[in-house]
């Protein structure tokens, strides 16, 4: 079974890669680059579906296929998988072979290995025992708890591994694959405003790429639709769905309580929530239940929730909650799939937050006014307020770093946001 997964050992091009050769949109991420490939590693790469992790997986394959025997190198999709019994098998079998063949570090990619119940017991087992002790071992997978808790399993046997996130394409990479503009970047919002200021000469540019992403998002095929037809398929749209209702089944959500979850984000616009308030305007009934639900979604890394910050820099848990969505495509699946109308406003507040959230810790301070998100870094405090439409703001008094971003300022800062 493990033939057809790896068709580089007879000499026969990858199929994945091959499509990301044919594409006529194509990137290559930078997170491919952080892998540990000394042996030993075990390497955690996580995200959410259809974000790319098995193409990147499949651009180091070929990579080191370029410098390495093609049997050193073992892929195996283990969504076919039931658990960790099945899991060792096929790594003893391919670990038997590559000790026959003599290969001195076998490099073995599992992907969406979170599929398999109990799985780190498999690599946990064959650690201990010195059956992996020359590899370079690398796990894929779609829930983070799911990740985390197999990451626990292993203190002290890691050896140079790392932890990887892949996201949906940020804005900037989103310019990046499409038009390759020479953009400043600069670190956190201090820096994206400073490099703002030189890429203003390619405003009109970017704001029309970003009405784009607004439309498509960062996940790799509705980005291929987007910039092949000017739309994203209904196949895509429904292939995602698809996928996440299969996960958050497997998390034990009801299909039914999930669409109504998600109709009532979508219907908040960005507006704070309690768990009493997302289970009152739902059939859930119980505020443990409602937040179990938002839970799963941030788990699937498709929500990412705002918490209240104080001025003195507390969070405060018992404070209502926003709930962001990781990427504007998310809004219009789920806008679809709930039959709750997208407001574009909140979408690109959304997508202004989570692309703050993707380098430091961000919330939203509420009192007699609001700051849509408020960033910490090394305990700093700076708010962020995303004026899409119009609406007056006033800068609260605790915050001495405060920022404006409107219509035509918010293409140019994102654009010009370093990972």
């Amino acid at each position: 079974m493990s033939e057809r997964y790896n068709p580089w050992w007879f000499g026969e091009p990858d199929p994945t890669y091959i499509a990301w050769v044919d594409s006529e949109v194509r990137w290559r991420p930078r997170e491919a680059d952080l892998l540990s490939l000394e042996p030993f590693s075990l390497n955690f790469l996580v995200g959410p579906r259809q974000v790319g992790k098995t193409t990147l997986v499949k651009l180091v394959i070929h990579e080191l296929l370029a410098k390495l025997d093609p049997n050193a190198v073992f892929y195996y999709s283990c969504d076919e998988l039931v658990d960790y019994i099945e899991l060792g098998e096929v790594l003893d079998s391919y670990l038997d072979s590559a000790n026959a063949r003599g290969v001195p570090v076998p490099y073995i990619f599992l992907d969406e290995v979170t599929l398999v119940e109990d799985w780190w017991r498999a690599v946990k087992s064959r650690i201990d025992d010195g059956s992996l002790k020359r590899a370079v071992v690398t796990v894929t997978g779609s829930a983070s708890i799911e990740v985390a808790k197999g990451r626990e399993a292993f203190p002290g046997r890691r050896g140079g591994g790392v932890d990887i996130t892949l996201m949906p394409l940020s804005f900037a990479s989103y310019v990046e694959a499409l038009a390759r503009l020479p953009l400043m970047k600069g670190k956190g919002v201090v820096g994206a405003l400073e490099a703002s200021r030189a890429n203003r000469v390619y405003g009109e540019r970017l704001s029309k790429l970003f009405r784009g992403f607004v439309a498509s998002g960062g996940f790799p095929a509705a980005l291929k639709d987007y910039a092949k037809y000017g739309k994203v398929s209904e196949d895509t749209r429904r292939s995602l769905l698809d996928w996440l209702r299969v996960d958050w089944s497997r998390a034990g959500r009801s299909d039914g309580y999930m669409k109504e979850v998600l109709g009532f984000i979508l219907w908040s616009r960005c507006s704070p929530v309690s768990w009493l308030g997302v289970a009152k305007n739902t059939s859930i009934g119980s505020p443990n239940t409602a937040q179990a639900y938002i839970e799963t979604l941030e788990n699937l890394l498709v929500a990412k929730v705002l918490e209240h910050v104080d001025a003195s820099g507390m969070v405060q848990h018992r404070k209502n909650r926003k709930i962001h969505f990781t990427d504007p495509l998310l809004y219009h699946v789920f806008s679809g799939y709930s039959s709750t109308p997208v407001d574009e406003p909140c979408l690109v507040e959304a997508t202004v937050a989570v692309h703050l959230g993707r380098s430091a810790p961000v919330y939203y301070w509420r009192n007699s006014g609001e700051v849509d998100v408020v960033v910490v870094d090394n305990g700093v405090q700076t708010g962020v307020e995303v004026k899409w439409g119009y609406h007056p703001s006033s800068k609260p008094r605790h915050l001495t770093h405060y920022v404006t971003l409107n219509r035509e300022l918010i293409p140019v800062f994102l654009a010009s946001l370093g990972n």
